[in-house]
C-alpha cells in the first residue's frame, strides 16, 4: 500500500471514532454526569496499563539514550512553543491578556496521546510507540509545571508535585526502570494479556470522550467568528513547528525510534485536554475551543502531508 494512503487510513478511524463520541453526546447515549468517572478509569486505569504493556519488554528503551532524550526533548519542545506562541499571541493582538494566555498555551500543545499513539502503532513497531510514552513524561511535565503554572496562572489547591505525578506519569516513571531489569522476562503470560486488554480500551474510549467534550462546547460558539485565531493557530501547529521538528529530525543524530515519534508528533493538531485545563485554570474556552477544533479539523488533511514528508527524510 502506498505510503500516503497508508497514513491515511490509520488517521480515518481516529475521526471516525471521535465523530461516534460526538453523535453519542447529541443522541443521549452517553450522558455529561458519565465524563468525569470515564475519564477516571481511562486516566488511572486504562492508559497506565497501555503504558506497562508497550514499555515492559521493550528493547529500545534499554538504550540509556532512548530513556533519557525523548523526555527531554519532548520538555524541551512545549517550552520552546509556549514562548513562540505567547509572543505572536501578543503581537498579533489575538485578544486581552487571558485570551492570549489562552492562546500560547493551547497552541503549544500538540496532541501527544490518543493521536500518535494508534498512528505510530500502525506505522511503525512497538518499541516507538514505547519511545513516544517515555517521550510524553516530558511534555506532561512541560504541560502542569510551566504550561499551568505559569502561563495559565493557576490557582488550584493542589501542589505542582502533585499536579505532576499523575497517574501516566508515575506509570512512566515506574515501568522504565523494570524494563531496564527485565522484570518482563519473569512475569507470567497472564499479566501482559491483562495489560494489554485494559491498555486496548484507553485509546478508543479517550476518543469518544474527546467526541462528546466537542458535542458540549460546540453549543452556542460561533466558530466563524474571529476566524483569526483558528487560522493562527493552524498556521503555526501544523505549518511552522512541523518545519521545526523535521529540522532537528534531519540534522541530529537521534535514534531511529525517536525520529519517528518526532515525525508523527510534527503532524499532530493541538491537544484537546488543554480545553478541559483552561477552563479549569482561569483561561478562556472558546478561544481553547476555536484553536482545537480547527486544528483538528485541518489536521485530517496535514497529518498524512506531514508524515509522508517525514518519512522520506529519514530516507535521506
Amino acid at each position: 500500500m502506498d505510503t500516503s494512503m497508508l497514513i491515511f487510513t490509520a488517521v480515518i478511524p481516529i475521526f471516525v471514532v471521535i465523530g461516534s463520541g460526538f453523535l453519542a453526546r447529541r443522541i443521549g447515549w452517553l450522558d455529561r454526569n458519565a465524563d468525569r468517572s470515564l475519564m477516571t478509569v481511562v486516566v488511572n486505569l486504562l492508559y497506565p496499563a497501555l503504558i506497562f504493556s508497550y514499555i515492559l519488554g521493550n528493547d529500545a528503551l534499554r538504550v540509556p539514550s532512548n530513556a533519557v532524550l525523548p523526555p527531554l526533548i519532548g520538555f524541551t519542545s512545549i517550552v520552546a512553543a509556549f514562548g513562540v506562541n505567547m509572543l505572536l499571541a501578543r503581537r498579533l493582538k489575538i485578544g486581552d491578556q487571558k485570551e492570549c494566555r489562552t492562546f500560547a498555551f493551547t497552541t503549544g500543545m500538540q496532541n501527544y496521546g490518543y493521536f500518535p499513539i494508534p498512528i505510530i502503532a500502525l506505522l511503525f513497531d512497538r518499541e516507538t510507540t514505547g519511545v513516544l510514552l517515555v517521550h510524553n513524561l516530558g511534555v506532561e511535565i512541560a504541560m502542569w509545571a510551566l504550561g499551568v503554572g505559569f502561563i495559565l496562572y493557576a490557582n488550584d489547591p493542589k501542589s505542582l508535585w502533585r499536579r505532576v505525578f499523575s497517574a501516566p506519569v508515575i506509570a512512566i516513571l515506574v515501568a522504565v526502570p523494570l524494563n531496564w531489569m527485565q522484570v518482563d522476562l519473569f512475569l507470567p503470560n497472564f499479566c501482559f494479556e491483562t495489560l494489554n486488554l485494559l491498555g486496548t480500551c484507553a485509546i478508543p474510549l479517550g476518543l469518544i470522550l474527546i467526541g462528546a467534550t466537542f458535542a458540549d462546547l460546540a453549543k452556542g460558539v460561533h466558530l466563524l467568528e474571529r476566524i483569526h485565531i483558528p487560522i493562527t493557530a493552524s498556521i503555526l501547529r501544523l505549518g511552522i513547528f512541523p518545519i521545526a521538528f523535521l529540522f532537528f529530525v534531519a540534522i541530529f543524530p537521534f535514534s531511529q525510534e525517536l525520529k519517528q515519534v518526532l515525525i508523527v508528533q510534527a503532524a499532530m493538531p493541538c491537544a484537546v485536554f488543554p480545553i478541559v485545563l483552561t477552563r479549569h485554570f482561569d483561561g478562556s474556552a472558546e478561544v481553547a475551543l476555536k484553536v482545537v477544533l480547527g486544528t483538528t479539523l485541518l489536521s485530517l488533511i496535514t497529518i498524512p502531508l506531514w508524515i509522508s514528508i517525514g518519512i522520506k527524510v529519514l530516507e535521506w
